[in-house]
């Protein structure tokens, strides 16, 4: 039985920055394990950047990893946000393609609903006690094999009221800790039955509680339908929800991508709470959850619930081709998915 508490894989891939030194070359080490200083400010301050892709196996027996790229650019942006040196983009490519091939037995079949999940992550690992930056840093990808994180059905979230995930000028934008932590207590209270099983958390914008953030695990995606009076046609429109205090969502962004190529409409913008009544469908989209239809979100203060049409079309269209795009089962005409560097590292 799958369990996110297990990490049974044949180990990591590891890297040192110094500043004598700079970046070292990666290197795979056979444990689960890390040796870090004690006062290590990753450990104490939160200065530690992390990033979530995967590898998937198609029919063939290849294996696939899904925008790499980009998730590379992102953990640079996030790293010099907490004054760490970033990862050069052709080393984090090195460092995930080398921890993946290691473990290329654990990506699961291609017929099976689930990746390899990749990990990478960095941290001050330098002895320091003040608060400024250390002499070292370390960057590391693991991997663990991964099925969706809500499962394949539906979600109900509830607006998260009594608790700000980021505020508007912190550091929500960027992939820290920081931001995760302290959501797990109110998640956990939020799931409880007593308290409505609620699936997941939507947060909102700290300063006028009234704009939308994001999802406590993914990004917010809604689906807007009209007539367009020119041509008495049905307009479809992805509406991306835009916030200072929220992830830059890689998933959010390839569905943006797919519903172009589709002739949608995509409108990245500040979506304020009440505008979810004139939506049709919802989606929580991020890497661990994928893309997954929201039912009905709740707002607790003022006794309103918003229902939307589960699994709907627009829903199914997008999470079907962007599976077959993921799994090699049609052409990535994007040019998403990079075959993995095997036979590079398969000897290293």
């Amino acid at each position: 039985m799958y369990s996110s508490k297990k990490n049974n894989v044949n180990g990591h891939c590891a890297c040192k920055w110094t500043v004598e030194t700079g970046w070292s070359e990666p290197e795979f080490v056979q444990s689960p394990y890390l040796q870090v200083h004690g006062l290590a400010p990753g450990l104490h301050y939160g200065q530690q950047v992390y990033e979530g892709l995967q590898a998937r196996r198609t029919q063939d027996n290849n294996i696939l990893i899904f925008r790499a790229e980009a998730n590379a650019k992102r953990m640079q942006r996030s790293a010099e946000a907490v004054s760490m040196p970033g990862v050069p983009e052709e080393l984090f490519l090195k460092a995930v393609h080398l921890a993946v091939a290691r473990n290329a037995e654990f990506v699961p079949p291609a017929d099976f609903a689930g990746s390899l999940y990749i990990r990478p992550f960095q941290f001050g690992s330098g002895c320091q006690i003040g608060l400024e930056p250390p002499d070292e840093f370390i960057f590391c990808v693991f991997v663990q094999p991964h099925i969706a994180f809500h499962g394949h059905g539906t979600l109900r979230a509830l607006v998260s009221e009594d608790f700000d995930r980021a505020a508007t000028r912190g550091t929500g934008a960027v992939k820290v800790g920081g931001n995760y932590a302290p959501v797990m207590r109110w998640s956990r209270e939020a799931r409880k039955a007593e308290n409505g099983g609620w699936g997941v958390l939507l947060h909102v914008d700290s300063k006028t509680q009234t704009f939308i953030d994001e999802f406590s695990t993914s990004g917010f995606i809604a689906i807007s339908r009209a007539v367009d009076e020119s041509t008495q046609r049905e307009r479809t429109t992805v509406v991306v929800a835009d916030s200072p205090a929220a992830i830059e969502s890689i998933t959010a962004v390839t569905v943006s991508e797919l519903a172009l190529s589709f002739g949608w409409e995509v409108v990245k913008r500040q979506v304020r709470l009440d505008e979810l009544a004139s939506f049709s469908e919802v989606f929580a989209v991020g890497t661990a959850a994928g893309l997954v239809s929201v039912s009905m979100i709740r707002h607790q203060s003022t006794d309103r619930d918003f229902s939307f049409v589960e699994n709907g079309s627009c829903y199914q269209k997008l999470s079907s081709t962007l599976k077959d795009i993921q799994h090699g089962r049609v052409a990535d005409t994007f040019g998403w998915c990079a075959p993995l560097r095997f036979e590079e590292f398969v000897s290293t």
